[in-house]
This record gives C-alpha cells, sequence and structure tokens, in this order.
C-alpha cells in the first residue's frame, strides 16, 4: 500500500470500521476498533505479528474506514459487512438459518403445537428459540405424549370426520370430533405452557391433586393416567434440570482438528437443556481461540434473524475474551437485559463448558469422516499432487516409542469413503537400535509390503511415511528391495514448533511442497496421519504399559509361578533378588546352576 504514512497521519482517533481491500478491491478483512488510527496503525507497525496478520498485509493494497457514533454502532455494522461480503480472512458462521421456536396458536378453540420459523405474529405463543429442528420435534413430541395436544393444521382439523391415529396411540385427545371439552382442553393447554416455561413443579403438584381427586371420586382410570404423566415429568425433570443462572444460558464449546473448527452451542432456557447444535465456521488459517469465539458470538447474536431479546443471560466460553466488556454492553444493550460472558475455570459451568467440549469433538470426528467431506478432500489431493486419476487407497506409516522403549509402527489405510477400520495394522518393531525411528520405519515397511505381495491383494496408490526425506529414502530402499513400482511415497514432515499447517511434503526427485494451511489437500493428509498417530501411539501405550506390569522374572525362560514364588520369598522381594550373588541363588531350593545364571545375568546385564 502506498502513501501509508500520510493515510495513518489523517485517519480519525474515533470508533468505527476498516476493509482492507486486496488487488482487484475485494474485501479481504473487515474490523472494528475503538480507536481507528491506532488499530489501523498496528497493522503496520514494527511489533511482531501472526502468522495470519503477516499474510493479510502482503496483500492489502488499500484501506476503506467508516467512522461511528460509538463502539456498539462499530460491532453491529461489521457484522452485517462480514455477513454480506464474507472476507477472506474474517472467521465466517455459514449457517444462516433462523432459528425455530415452538408455536401455541392462541386464536383457535383448540389450540395447536407446532414447529415455526420466522418473524412473530400476534395471536400465538411462542417458546425458544431452540438449537435445531430436531430438539424442537423431540420437545413435541413430548408434549403430545404428556398433554395430547393436537398437531394438526386447522383445514385438516375441520375436515375429520373420525379420530386420526394420533388418537389411537394416545397421543391426541380427539379435538376434532368432540372426544374432549374446550374447558378440559384448554387445561392442557396451560399445563403445556407451564412444562414449556420450565415450571415443571408446579404441573407435578397441580397433577397430584387432580389425582387425588379422581381417586376418590373412584376414577381409578385418570388417576391412573395423572400418575403416569407425573412419573414423565419426573423423569424429565431430572434429565433436563440444569443449574444455571436464573436457568438462562448459552454453553459455546470448540474443537479443532484437521484444518476445521467446531462449534457445539447448548442452549439452556427456563432451567431445562433444550439442545444442542454444531457449527463449522470457515476460519482463517492461524486464527486463534479467542478471535473464534468473538466472531462467533457477535455473528450469531447480532446479525443472526432470531430476535436479540433472546440473547441469554450468561455465556459460558471456552476462552478468556480480551474484547469480554464491549460484547458484554453491546450484547446487553440490544437484548435490553444484562449479558454475561464467562470464561469458567471450576464449578458447575465449567462441567458443562466440559462437556460441549466433548460433544464438539465428536460432531467434527463425525464431520472429518463424512462421506461427501472424504470425497471432496480426495479430489482436492488428487489437484494438488497433479495425479491422474483419483488415488483408490492410501496409507500411511507412523512410528511411537517412549525413549525407544517399546516401539510400535501403525499403518491406517484410507479409500474414496473414508477410513477403512478393518485394514489398519499394528506392528511392534524388535531387533533395532532402541530409538533409531529410521530402522523402524524399513522394518515396518518390509513387513507390510513383502506380506502384500505374498498374499497378491492390491496395493496402495500412495504412501505417506511420517517423517522427512531420510524416512522417505528408508521407504524407497525398500520398495527398490522388493521391487514394487508405481506407488507414490510422500514424506510428511512437520513445520516449526510441530504447529499445524506449516507441514512439508518431500517426494524423491522433487522439490518440497508447501500447500497453503487453509488448503483442502493439507487437511485431509493431516487428518490421515494424525489418525496414524493416534493408532501408534494407542498401541505403543498398551504394550509399554504391559511391559512395565510384567515381572524381569516372568521374561526367563525356566521359571515358572512356582520357582518365581520360591524364589521371591527366599529373598523377600524383587529387590533382594536383584542384589543376590551368583552362590546365593544357588541355593535356592530348585534352582539349578545353569538356571541360576540365567537368573544373575537377566538382573545385572552381565555375562559369566
Amino acid at each position: 500500500m502506498q502513501n501509508i504514512k500520510s493515510f495513518l497521519a489523517n485517519l480519525s482517533p474515533r470508533p468505527g470500521i476498516y476493509q482492507m481491500l486486496g488487488e482487484k478491491g475485494e474485501i479481504l478483512y473487515v474490523g472494528k476498533a475503538k480507536n481507528l488510527k491506532k488499530r489501523v496503525a498496528s497493522y503496520f507497525s514494527s511489533r511482531a505479528k501472526d502468522l495470519k496478520t503477516l499474510s493479510l498485509v502482503k496483500h492489502i493494497k488499500d484501506i476503506n474506514v467508516t467512522v461511528t457514533n460509538s463502539e456498539t454502532e462499530a460491532v453491529l455494522l461489521e457484522c452485517n459487512l462480514i455477513k454480506q461480503y464474507r472476507p477472506r480472512y474474517n472467521v465466517l458462521l455459514r449457517d444462516d438459518k433462523s432459528y425455530p421456536y415452538i408455536l401455541i396458536t392462541t386464536q383457535h378453540p383448540y389450540p395447536r403445537i407446532d414447529l415455526y420459523r420466522g418473524p412473530r405474529k400476534k395471536n400465538a405463543l411462542y417458546f425458544g428459540p431452540y438449537p435445531s429442528a430436531h430438539a424442537v420435534r423431540e420437545t413435541i413430541s413430548l408434549l403430545q405424549k404428556l398433554f395430547r395436544l393436537r398437531t394438526c393444521t386447522d383445514s385438516f382439523y375441520n375436515a375429520r370426520t373420525r379420530p386420526c391415529m394420533l388418537y389411537q396411540i394416545g397421543r391426541c385427545t380427539g379435538p376434532c370430533v368432540g372426544l374432549i371439552s374446550q374447558e378440559e382442553y384448554a387445561e392442557n393447554v396451560h399445563l403445556a405452557v407451564l412444562f414449556l416455561e420450565g415450571k415443571s413443579t408446579e404441573i407435578i403438584h397441580e397433577l397430584e391433586k387432580r389425582m387425588e381427586i379422581a381417586a376418590q371420586t373412584l376414577d381409578f382410570e385418570r388417576a391412573a393416567q395423572y400418575r403416569d404423566q407425573i412419573s414423565r415429568l419426573r423423569h424429565i425433570q431430572e434429565r433436563q434440570y440444569v443449574s444455571a443462572a436464573e436457568g438462562e444460558a448459552d454453553v459455546i464449546g470448540c474443537a479443532s482438528h484437521a484444518g476445521l473448527i467446531c462449534i457445539q452451542l447448548f442452549s439452556i432456557r427456563a432451567g431445562q437443556l433444550l439442545g444442542s447444535r454444531s457449527y463449522f465456521p470457515t476460519v482463517p488459517a492461524h486464527s486463534t481461540l479467542e478471535e473464534i469465539i468473538t466472531a462467533f458470538i457477535t455473528q450469531h447474536y447480532l446479525s443472526h434473524p432470531a430476535p436479540v431479546e433472546n440473547v441469554p443471560k450468561q455465556i459460558i466460553v471456552d476462552a478468556a475474551l480480551s474484547e469480554r466488556t464491549l460484547l458484554e454492553h453491546v450484547l446487553s444493550e440490544q437484548a435490553k437485559h444484562k449479558v454475561e460472558v464467562i470464561h469458567p475455570l471450576r464449578g458447575e459451568k465449567k462441567k458443562w463448558l466440559d462437556m460441549a467440549t466433548l460433544n464438539a469433538k465428536q460432531s467434527l470426528a463425525t464431520h472429518l469422516f463424512a462421506k461427501t467431506n472424504i470425497q471432496e478432500r480426495v479430489i482436492a489431493l488428487q489437484t494438488a499432487l497433479d495425479l491422474k486419476k483419483l488415488p483408490q487407497r492410501i496409507e500411511c506409516f507412523d512410528i511411537s516409542h517412549t525413549m525407544g522403549e517399546a516401539t510400535v509402527a501403525s499403518c491406517v489405510v484410507f479409500d474414496q469413503n473414508g477410513p477403512v477400520k478393518s485394514d489398519y495394522r499394528r506392528f511392534n518393531i524388535n531387533n533395532i537400535t532402541p530409538g533409531d525411528d529410521v530402522a523402524a520405519m524399513h522394518q515396518v515397511l518390509h513387513r507390510r509390503f513383502k506380506r502384500l505381495q505374498k498374499e497378491a491383494v492390491t496395493l496402495p496408490d500412495i504412501v505417506l511415511i511420517d517423517g522427512g526425506m531420510t524416512q522417505l529414502t528408508a521407504a524407497h530402499a525398500v520398495m527398490e528391495e522388493l521391487d514394487i513400482k508405481d506407488i507414490l511415497l510422500i514424506g510428511v514432515s512437520k513445520g516449526p514448533d510441530r504447529k499445524p499447517g506449516f507441514e512439508t511434503l518431500h517426494r524423491l526427485d522433487h522439490a518440497p511442497i508447501h500447500l497453503p494451511a487453509d488448503a483442502l489437500a493439507l487437511h485431509f493428509i493431516q487428518q490421515i496421519r494424525d489418525e496414524a498417530h493416534r493408532f501408534a501411539i494407542t498401541g505403543h501405550r498398551q504394550r509399554r504399559d504391559k511391559a512395565r506390569r510384567q515381572s524381569t522374572l516372568e521374561l526367563i525362560p525356566g521359571i515358572g509361578a512356582k520357582r518365581r514364588r520360591e524364589l521371591l520369598r527366599y529373598f523377600g522381594g524383587i529387590q533382594g533378588l536383584a542384589h543376590a550373588s551368583l552362590d546365593e541363588l544357588v541355593k535356592v531350593p530348585g534352582i539349578s546352576r545353569p538356571l541360576a545364571e540365567r537368573i544373575f545375568i537377566t538382573f545385572h546385564d552381565a555375562t559369566i
């Protein structure tokens, strides 16, 4: 950007937003600032910057600024511009669908319940917002079981001459054909409203009174119905009750893996967990967790079609936010009530945050291994590596050990539909110098491909090696020994500080390849490599723990359970046995001199 000094000198110190523009005038980034002059100048200062900022600055050709009257206006304008232009360097919340509500009509003599999206209208009650349509349908199904309210449209209701199937299975009271009075149906609607407002205890008290009255009038069938309703409500209370401030909070958990981010939102209203929803925002490479959560909060609550009065009183997040005070002020101003943004470190809220994070990890794993997502990544890998055809089978190898102890190699297999777990294999590595990863890689590849040749099965199109040129050279040597050709060997070495996104791809007789951190092909390679690492380290820990639990005596040929018992009893334990001389070992009943020599050698690592 030219004349940056003169541009900054004339920049206003007031609040506002700034737009970073690229070479073709496209918007690269939209940001807000309390002081425009200081904030924009920080991008061009000599202070150390993160990689995302460095990449952004390199592409800036111009800057547009808009001065606002307050920080609140700046936050709202930033949200609208991000939503409109979807800049490359902003965190983008892709799901823009309005939230669903439960609607209870009030203009009809027999109100119905239904799922509803869109602006609120008169003559109806709305409950929510719920995190997903599935959560709404699940709640409506529960209301049908408990209070037997109708869900049919008015046209369907007016056309009925006999009860529908829902009446037959006990999900409706049959108001369409007059099987329940308007007064009794209104009582059921009242109880349903109390339930949706989180007043289950009041409903239980009311139903207990009705049950007693029914029993006193010898209407035992009706009393049994009330008893079953009470039982169901108590079960729901135990399952759904959440200890949150005044029962109203959103919990935001995050997880990241293989270039993807998942945000899991738990919605708690009136002391009940309404459900959860997963988001997979578009995130620029090297974005911090704080940036991601801040962007999610502003875009989710301020630019979302859902009414802002439904912003909860507490938002529980997984990071300490530097802009927390500003966010609380803007959200409180928009929602017309106090909003707190909390980063709990302990207690009940921390437990809910941990649960949201765990769900985020599970949702991310499901998304990563989804068939459509895998197919997109396979195509991206073909393009990035300039392959003539789509790879049908990819194998990845990794080595895991602790200072050379209990070395285990893993082999994971992926095809165009994702992981082929039935073909995963682990190899215990023996007879190498402890800690020699190159020798371990040579051994596992030799054993793997010699067996594949023997069984005459299809060989992989691509073999990924966790390591650099040294490991790749060892892999190439194995292929030459076994006379295997037409397999593409790729070494994947980690970047500085082992940060994802900085991997280098190595190919024999090719220059190293550095894919962009946000490239789908790199994400796919990371995913396969991380799966190989997980499989290897799990096997290594199992082997190491088993070896550490095993007594040294169990490794000596000729020492069974009876002789082990005699040795330990004679010397008072394993330490006394380890310090025993050869002559003392011979004195133990049942221990011959050759056996005593083997025991002595084992404990003293010496020859006799």
